[in-house]
């Protein structure tokens, strides 16, 4: 069977580059790449992606079929089981910053360039102050980002219609604030001229957003049979679900340039005044769940979400977890509004075509659980003056997860390696699971709080650890709450 090449389809024409896209992973191209596709068919947006690699190494499969790739996606809609396959177009070409940094600067000089799209990941914007002007590239994205607005300042002279819409899709709180901060940070350190800083923060929309798709990448039971229905063999075919969210928080101008309420079938992308209420329910409630059930999964031996749905003890424990604890610490959203996506979510993670793997999402818990678990159970002790049961189990085995061993076995854990390799440390030295519980919740770098001082928590985090050890990991969720 033929592979995909661009040459065999000439109507997937390449329009002029008008996005900068850090980043090539299966969700950019399963979220934001399709989103630029229909917009592309079905509305006169007319704007080819130039994707750059934002870490060294190449997109060699991406390269061989010119840049295009198949979307999988399949979900329910309207009770109905819906399965759709579309050729994506989107990008033009890629470009390698640590292989030709003087083509990554050019790409700042192209006066029709509008957009940045980015996802590199919760760890990707950060600051450090290591990364030079000079460097070719500099190491963090964000760093990475200043050189090229730098480089866009100067080549046009500060022109105001020459600034970008940034938005970037990490999934961190206040995304697009964080990284205009890092980028003026960087302005700072590296001395440049007051008059960069003041295009960026004037010429330069920072758009915080938030995001919802999954996205499991390359449907490896199904390829054979998608490729006989398509005709052709794509090495990237990119498996998702239907269902699809995205809230970009800008002023209604947006939707001049990007007109995502224009299509045929409408898309689940809103322009709004304030994303917060939307990521409280988001990170709350789906992330939550997502982040609660991945260790005590992957404890029990569990692949995928589906199967986890699937689980005697664990299914009822996150429904239990997220209806009686999560919900009642959401205080600033109308129960009803959080019931309705609580049931929507949980739908979404028993569709038997969509196999999230847990080890995927595990990647760097040590952030997820900041800022995905530790609020409701903070938030349920203040409304309920008690400690959420089912939330200290999750907090637990995500300790135990990060001892990186589990029956003898090495855990294929995917985080910061310092983070990692401290929590080996504190596993290796502590004499008992409640000086364990004590180092881990004390360290305020790693919860920005010292958790340790929360009276009772630490004594049950320990006494859930040592119901882990023993072997009684199943019983403990059963007798969850009781």
């Amino acid at each position: 069977m033929k592979q995909l090449d661009r040459g065999d389809y000439p109507d997937k024409k390449r329009f002029p580059e008008r996005i900068v896209q850090f980043g090539g992973g299966n969700f950019l191209r399963g979220f934001a790449d399709w989103v630029v596709d229909v917009l592309n068919d079905e509305t006169d947006f007319a704007s080819g992606v130039a994707l750059v690699k934002a870490t060294p190494g190449d997109y060699a499969d991406l390269d061989a079929q010119g840049c295009l790739y198949t979307t999988y996606l399949l979900g329910i809609q309207d009770g109905e089981f819906v399965e759709q396959t579309r050729l994506i177009g989107a990008v033009n070409r890629t470009i390698y910053p640590y292989q030709d940094f003087a083509a990554y600067l050019a790409l700042a000089r192209q006066p029709e360039i509008r957009f940045v799209f980015s996802n590199t990941t919760e760890s990707g914007i950060v600051f450090s102050a290591d990364d030079a002007f000079d460097d070719q590239p500099p190491s963090c994205f964000p760093a990475k980002l200043t050189r090229f607005l730098y480089e866009r300042y100067r080549h046009f002279e500060g022109a105001a219609d020459k600034g970008c819409i940034i938005i970037p899709t990490e999934l961190i709180v206040d995304n697009a604030t964080r990284l205009r901060d890092i980028t003026l940070d960087y302005a700072t350190l590296w001395r440049l001229e007051a008059g960069f800083a003041d295009w960026i923060a004037r010429h330069n929309l920072f758009c915080n957003t938030l995001v919802d798709r999954i996205v499991s990448g390359f449907p490896q039971a199904k390829a054979a049979e998608l490729f006989e229905r398509l005709g052709y063999e794509d090495r990237l075919l990119t498996m998702g679900e239907l269902y699809h969210s995205w809230i970009i928080e800008a002023p209604p101008r947006l939707l001049d340039e990007f007109p995502v309420d224009k299509t045929r079938a409408p898309l689940n992308v809103k322009v709004v005044d304030d994303a917060a209420p939307y990521r409280t329910i988001k990170v709350r409630l789906l992330n939550g769940a997502h982040t609660s059930m991945v260790p005590l999964g992957i404890l029990l031996g569990i692949e995928s979400v589906r199967e986890a749905m699937e689980h005697a003890a664990l299914a009822p424990f996150i429904r239990d977890l997220i209806y009686q604890e999560v919900i009642p610490s959401v205080t600033d959203v109308p129960r009803p509004e959080l019931e309705n996506f609580a049931r929507d979510a949980f739908d979404r993670f028993r569709n038997p075509h969509i196999h999230h793997r847990l080890l995927t999402i595990a990647l760097n818990s040590s952030t997820k659980v900041k800022e995905r678990i530790l609020p409701s159970l903070l938030g349920y002790l203040e409304l309920r003056g008690e400690l959420p049961p089912r939330l200290i189990i999750a907090l637990a085995a995500f300790i135990r997860l990060y001892r990186g061993q589990w029956r003898g076995e090495e855990l294929a854990l995917n985080d910061d390696p310092e983070a990692l390799a401290w929590f080996s440390e504190q596993w290796d030295k502590a004499s008992s699971t409640l000086a364990l519980s004590r180092a881990v919740l004390g360290n305020a770098a790693l919860w920005e709080q010292d958790l340790s001082a929360v009276p009772g928590l630490v004594e049950r985090v320990s006494e859930a650890l040592d119901a882990i050890e023993q072997g009684k990991l199943s019983g403990l969720l059963r007798q969850a709450g009781a």
